[in-house]
């Protein structure tokens, strides 16, 4: 028995590990196909700034791509920034910058907007961006260098170079929104959507 009433699963248009866990354990049917898009190039091109706005652009770029070719199936779009104040982070590209961003973010709170959109047939069907406000205590240096140590290679696999459903979760004394959001999907939303579609059962 199955709480999904679709004809076809969900593409999600991610390879992110948290976002597939965060679908799963919801028990919704889903496969995943990366939108080859450049993130980048878009975002300058559209001349957006604000954090959520720059999520919810590059949301909606992941799922149009992927509807195209996938115009039978919803299709999962998700983006998140990380912002402390008009500082806006990457991926960092290796130790050092993963140590720099975290110099910068400890002791201060910082905001992740985290954005989904929806596709269907290459047309944008619903979209939202949630915030979360997340507060990194004072670390010292012996603090950062003991973190990465223990994190290794994961640390430069997200925005921050924390995971807080990992390790990263050491790093903060403070946190203001839900777990969803802090993890890029704002599953509670995305649910509310598909019960309006009758894609849900209950």
């Amino acid at each position: 028995m199955t709480i999904w009433r679709g004809k076809s699963p969900l593409i999600l248009a991610s390879q992110s590990r948290a976002r597939k866990m965060l679908l799963a354990d919801a028990g919704l049917p889903f496969e995943t196909v990366a939108a080859d898009i450049d993130e980048r190039a878009i975002q300058q091109a559209s001349k957006v700034s604000a954090p959520g706005e720059i999520a919810g652009l590059l949301a909606r770029e992941k799922a149009r791509f992927v509807s195209e070719r996938k115009g039978e199936h919803y299709v999962i779009g998700a983006d998140q920034t990380l912002a402390l104040g008009e500082r806006l982070f990457n991926k960092p590209d290796g130790r050092a910058a993963a140590a720099e961003q975290i110099r910068a973010l400890a002791g201060q709170t910082h905001e992740l907007h985290s954005a989904i959109a929806v596709a269907l047939d290459g047309r944008i069907v619903f979209e939202t961006v949630a915030i979360a406000r997340v507060s990194m205590r004072p670390l010292s240096g012996s603090d950062i260098r003991t973190y990465l140590d223990e994190a290794g290679d994961a640390v430069t696999s997200s925005v921050g170079a924390y995971q807080l459903e990992g390790l990263g979760v050491h790093l903060f004394d403070r946190i203001d929104g839900d777990h969803f959001t802090i993890l890029g999907l704002p599953l509670l939303p995305l649910l509310a959507f598909l019960r309006r579609e009758k894609l849900i059962g209950f």
